[in-house]
């Protein structure tokens, strides 16, 4: 079976997942690869699991490491930054309901 793709301004721009970002002129926004794992086009849970990895991640190597930075893309990519913005919010305040 072939998998299409949607062009880069679908995705960003859906109006179902209610995102909306602004790019500058020298930052490049990409679209997070096709991962079979994830074949649907509901992308929900493939935010989630890359946003929770980022964080895993990030603990695991106690700070920045280059091989967390494909988890924050890809989440950055397909999650409503509204979504991140409450995941935050949660996470400072020690209140995140996965464990991190």
């Amino acid at each position: 079976p072939s998998h299409h793709q949607a062009p880069q301004s679908h995705i960003l721009s859906s109006p179902s997942l209610n995102i909306s970002r602004m790019s500058s002129e020298d930052e490049q926004i990409e679209t997070a690869i096709y991962n079979p794992r994830f074949p649907n086009q509901n992308q929900t849970k493939h935010c989630w699991i890359n946003y929770v990895d980022y964080f895993r991640c990030i603990k695991h190597y106690e700070g920045e490491n280059p091989r967390c930075e494909i988890f924050k893309k890809t989440y950055e990519s397909l999650c409503p930054s509204g979504w991140v913005e409450s995941w935050d919010e949660q996470r400072e305040k020690e209140n995140f309901t996965t464990p991190v």
